[in-house]
């Protein structure tokens, strides 16, 4: 729990390194993310460390299904997108348990792009312009949905999970504790307020933000800053000073 105990309760979730494999790499697109909603609003992970989703630009709402076939919701996208198939470009998890699906989307004629991590920055990618992403599919981290799921809730755009356990001791964990794996959890699911507050910083340089450029007296970031109630979404580039900033901070800044 964090804060003073005095004004609203609210729900938070938060990654402080969203891709830390790709930031021990220097690749881009790792992110420092953080969300917040009203108490209770946020669907609680518990046991579930992994969640299979299917998610979209705002064109693509109503129209895809997670159940259905991988060849069939690329068919549906592509249509609403005014798209052929094979210009589709599908956001994947560079993981072994990928492998059917690249498979199946390749079979169908669509275009991949694969990432060792970061399924938060590759749903928003999905739902942006100007990314090169049209949708991600495949099976991530389940706190990084409900994370995902606030942003889309400002942006649009359309998310639909289900709960995909890796290892038997997760479903036994999940079926002791009353979670369906057949259900599809919607974006509404997943977060079911739209009073929500999203922010996401960039540590290493990706495709909708920029990373922490060190100054030699400070540094710059830039960061994307989303707030539910307005639709209000903001960019804000800081250039922080390590000298005065330690003066008010315990934190030894060099």
């Amino acid at each position: 729990e964090v804060g003073s105990g005095h004004g609203p309760e609210m729900d938070l979730a938060v990654d402080p390194v969203e891709g830390t494999r790709l930031l021990a790499h220097g690749r881009p697109n790792a992110i420092a993310v953080v969300s917040m909603a009203p108490r209770g609003t946020m669907y609680d992970p518990g046991p579930a460390f992994y969640m299979n989703k299917l998610v979209g630009p705002a064109e693509t709402s109503g129209v895809l299904d997670i159940r259905a076939p991988v060849a069939e919701n690329l068919r549906q996208a592509a249509r609403a997108l005014g798209k052929d198939v094979d210009d589709l470009v599908v956001f994947v998890l560079d993981k072994e348990r990928h492998s059917g699906l690249v498979a199946e989307i390749r079979e169908a004629g669509a275009r991949i792009q694969l990432h060792t991590d970061g399924d938060v920055a590759g749903a928003l990618m999905a739902v942006m312009p100007g990314t090169g992403i049209d949708l991600m599919m495949g099976t991530g981290g389940t706190p990084e949905g409900v994370l995902a799921a606030t942003a889309i809730r400002v942006m649009g755009g359309e998310m639909q999970g289900m709960l995909d356990p890796q290892s038997m001791e997760e479903e036994a964990a999940l079926l002791a504790n009353g979670y369906a794996m057949d259900r599809v959890l919607t974006c509404r699911d997943l977060v079911a307020s739209d009073d929500v507050f999203f922010v996401a910083t960039g540590i290493t340089g990706g495709s909708f933000l920029d990373g922490v450029v060190f100054t030699g007296k400070g540094a710059r970031t830039s960061s994307m800053v989303m707030r539910g109630h307005t639709g209000t979404i903001r960019y804000i580039e800081a250039h922080h000073t390590f000298d005065r900033l330690m003066r008010i901070s315990a934190i030894d800044y060099d």
